[in-house]
Order: structure tokens, then C-alpha cells, then sequence
């Protein structure tokens, strides 16, 4: 992966524009594990792979249902039944058959978590439950790997980038998960935030801009209004205490 082939340059022309080739390479040499390919992690697979970011590994334990569709955009009728990792491997390889994705049919948990991590350099958040939320978590700090975690419920929706040792890690800002329930969701609230993961994800690995560090992004689409608020490291954290 040391050059760019005439295909990219001339598929990623205008990123180039503001990338340059260094700033191509970078992305064309990043891998990248998105957990969970629902709501958010859809978007997030898409636009990363548009992106071309070189390796997408794709973390995924479902089948596509119905009542996936009025969010879940990489999925058709046709595919219920089927499993997502495998739809979305297929329709992203046909879409830029320049990036290299590999499916894992798994969930992301406490036992399996700092394995698949190994292979990557970034973790995104795309899953929609805080069991898999902290395994990433864990497996972040362990293998100090930058987390960029979303979350969303109706027409909110939250962002941030965790840099181990140097932000607040998922723990400090939830000490405890909420209770598991079934929750309310416009697909344009996924759509938006994982859009924003995946911008955080591209400045991350260009080096470019102000990253949502100890900050989290605040979308409110009732109002349409976007807020922060500031995060800290929790000294007694007992997932990044030692770092």
C-alpha cells in the first residue's frame, strides 16, 4: 500500500483536493472495526468505505428483519433472513471494490472483544446495547486504541472520541449501564450521528481538525439544535484508572 492506483486518484479526486496524497495513504493504509451494523454502523460502514478507508472489519452477530428497515439504509426486503455482516460485506465490496471488508459474525463481548481488536487501529461504536458498548471499551484501553462511540434514542443523538490515557473513557462518563429496554428511533437520527463518527474517524486517521475529545456532541432533532457538553476523566475509574 505505498502508492495510490490511477483508479483512486481518480475516485477520491476531490478528497485529494484537501487530503492530498499523504492524507489518501493514511486512510488507505487504516483498519477500522465497526461493532454493531444497525442504524448506526450502516452509515457509518458506508461512508467510511466510500472514504477508502483501507480495511473495514465489520462485527455483527444478526440477521436482517424487517423492523430493521426504516433505519438500517445497507439492507433491502430481500435481504431478511440473511446475515448482516454478509449483506453489508457484499454491497460495500461491490460499492468500492478498493477496500478490503471483512465480516466477523459475532457479538462483541467481554471474552472476545480484545482479540478482534488486535487487528485494527481504530474502534467505532455501532452497536446499540452497553454490554458491547464496554466490552469495546475495555478492549480500547487495553489495546490504547482511539473509541469513537455514538448512541442515539428517538430524535437525540450523542458523540465522542475516546483517546485512552487521555480522555474520559466510556466508564467515567457512564459508571453504570441503563437498563435494557426497547427504544424509540427516526432513522435520520442514526444517519446524522453516524455520520459524524465516521467524520471523526476520517480526521483521526488524516490527522486533521479538532477531534470531539472530552467533549460530547449533543443533537437535538426535535428543536434542531446541536449542544456540548465537557467530559472528564474520572481518577476511580476502574476500566482506565491505571493509564
Amino acid at each position: 500500500m505505498s502508492e495510490l492506483t490511477q483508479r483512486e486518484l481518480v475516485r477520491y479526486d476531490r478528497q485529494l483536493m484537501m487530503l492530498g496524497k499523504e492524507g489518501q495513504l493514511k486512510l488507505k493504509r487504516a483498519r477500522v472495526l465497526i461493532a454493531g451494523i444497525g442504524g448506526l454502523g450502516s452509515p457509518i460502514a458506508l461512508y467510511l468505505a466510500a472514504a477508502g478507508i483501507g480495511r473495514l472489519i465489520l462485527v455483527d452477530k444478526d440477521v436482517v428483519e424487517l423492523s430493521n428497515l426504516n433505519r438500517q439504509v445497507l439492507f433491502e426486503s430481500k435481504d431478511i433472513g440473511k446475515p448482516k455482516v454478509l449483506v453489508v460485506q457484499q454491497r460495500l465490496q461491490a460499492f468500492n471494490p478498493e477496500v478490503e471488508v471483512d465480516a466477523v459474525k459475532s457479538e462483541m463481548t467481554p471474552e472476545n472483544a480484545f482479540e478482534l481488536a488486535e487487528e485494527a487501529d481504530i474502534l467505532v461504536d455501532g452497536s446499540d446495547n452497553f454490554q458491547m458498548r464496554y466490552a469495546l471499551n475495555e478492549a480500547a484501553i487495553r489495546h490504547r486504541l482511539p473509541f469513537i462511540h455514538g448512541a442515539i434514542y428517538g430524535m437525540e443523538g450523542r458523540a465522542t472520541t475516546i483517546i485512552p490515557g487521555e480522555t474520559a473513557c466510556l466508564r467515567c462518563i457512564y459508571p453504570e449501564a441503563p437498563p435494557p429496554e426497547k427504544f424509540p428511533v427516526i432513522g435520520t437520527t442514526p444517519a446524522l450521528i453516524g455520520m459524524v463518527q465516521a467524520t471523526e474517524v476520517l480526521k483521526l486517521v488524516a490527522e486533521r481538525g479538532e477531534l470531539l475529545k472530552n467533549r460530547m456532541l449533543i443533537y437535538d432533532g426535535e428543536t434542531m439544535e446541536f449542544s456540548e457538553i465537557s467530559l472528564k476523566r474520572d481518577p476511580k475509574c476502574p476500566t482506565c484508572r491505571h493509564l
